[in-house]
């Protein structure tokens, strides 16, 4: 079986004919995951399963109760483990995906898994894969996660037509780490002093992404090969800084810092334990524009008008509205 044989009308894997029966989500227990795993399980053919591995169960617990989904511990990054996982399969959705860390640790998720997919998609004669990459990805973009991304987009190539990319902007929602960081930076801080604060961003809806994700299962011969994700509107970090705080009820001054100074801190909240809010390499990722580029097809192409963040951000930001209600039980259960 040869990739490039691929026709989207065509049976979509193994021993399967029309929509996706089996599919393996790979980042499944992750943020824009949570959000497909539910959108699926609503849309999905009856009798389809989603395999949903992580070296980490308790992640799961948001979706392992879902209809049709399957949560096995794995490590995805074992190639034997991998091709197992794959085989069976009619489809795979990848989204993993880091923010931060080591050269290293970007070629190890970012380029070295695609890789490996296509080895275990060619051995099992998978012959459908959707990939969620991100806006401004070039082999010459200024930070390694940029570059990264670009790699992996190019080692998927040899899946030819089995392959679609979607290249999302900054994703907001409910169970965000980005506007909801902020918020709760507000809640504590007098000021922002922000590195970036200039960047620009058009904030896609994770749901919307989730959408484009389904979409592109269930009518793979209505999807371009590379797809936009953008919202309608465009916002700098600054931007985005102070809607968080006007909506959560703690508005505070943004302090734009000059290159310098935003190097300095990025370097040190790097320092600091944890996953860093800023990192040298994301000040470096936002020198490029993460923005629709013009010259692809967006979500409207496939019939998804893409919400407004300024629609959504109130339900879940403001105190008392939306999931916000739910904090306090879900952080008893261990559930965030």
């Amino acid at each position: 079986m040869t990739f490039d044989s691929f026709h989207p009308s065509a049976s979509t894997g193994p021993g399967s004919t029309g929509s996706p029966r089996r599919v393996l989500v790979l980042g499944g227990t992750g943020f824009v995951g949570q959000s497909f795993c539910e959108q699926w399980t609503r849309a999905m053919p009856s009798g389809s399963t989603l395999l949903v591995p992580t070296r980490r169960p308790a992640r799961a617990n948001a979706i392992r109760h879902l209809p049709g989904v399957v949560v096995e511990q794995a490590d995805i990054h074992d190639e034997t483990v991998l091709r197992r996982l794959v085989t069976g399969c009619d489809a795979i959705v990848n989204l993993v995906a880091i923010l931060q860390g080591t050269p290293q640790a970007f070629e190890h998720a970012h380029v070295a898994l695609p890789a490996r997919l296509v080895q275990a998609c060619a051995a099992a004669g998978v012959n459908r894969l959707v990939q969620v990459s991100a806006l401004g990805v070039s082999p010459h973009a200024p930070s390694n996660y940029l570059r990264s991304k670009a790699a992996g987009e190019s080692a998927l190539q040899a899946l030819g037509g089995a392959l679609t990319i979607l290249r999302p902007s900054v994703i907001f929602g409910a169970r965000d780490r980005f506007l909801n960081t902020f918020a709760k930076l507000q809640a504590l801080a007098p000021f922002v002093p922000l590195g970036g604060a200039h960047a620009t961003f058009q904030p896609v809806w994770v749901e919307d992404v989730a959408k484009a994700l389904v979409h592109s299962l269930l009518h793979p011969q209505r999807m371009p090969r590379l797809l936009e994700c953008v919202g309608p509107e465009v916002y700098t970090l600054a931007d985005l800084v102070r809607l968080a705080g006007q909506w959560s009820g703690h508005p505070r001054p943004v302090l734009a810092l000059p290159g310098p100074l935003a190097t300095l801190q990025a370097l040190a909240m790097e320092a600091l334990p944890g996953e860093p809010l800023m990192s040298r390499d994301n000040l470096a990722s936002m020198e490029v524009p993460n923005v629709a580029s013009g010259q692809l097809p967006g979500l409207d192409a496939i019939g998804i008008s893409p919400a407004s963040l300024r629609a959504i951000g109130p339900t879940y930001l403001s105190p008392g509205q939306g999931c916000a209600r739910l904090d306090a039980l879900r952080a008893r259960a261990g559930r965030r």
